[in-house]
């Protein structure tokens, strides 16, 4: 089974709404709050390359940037 990883944060909409869909699909995973934990910033910063979230990372791949085309900033130290 693939490991599911969701950075996020508690404050974007798109986030709750790609993990309602994971849950929804019976879908474990992992969630970051990439706003307070900045070991979860840096690696999605790493993966990613982006300050959009939500970022859905599977296996350690990058699947998913933004939630339906939408997603959040959040501010990168």
């Amino acid at each position: 089974m693939a490991k599911l990883e969701l950075f996020g944060t508690q404050s974007c909409p798109y986030t709750q709404e790609m993990r309602e869909a994971l849950e929804w699909d019976r879908r474990d995973f992992v969630e970051y709050d990439v706003e307070t934990d900045a070991e979860a910033r840096c690696r999605m910063r790493t993966l990613a390359n982006t300050r959009t979230v939500p970022v859905l990372v599977e296996d350690g791949k990058v699947v998913e940037i933004g939630w339906r085309g939408h997603g959040c900033m959040v501010e990168m130290e």
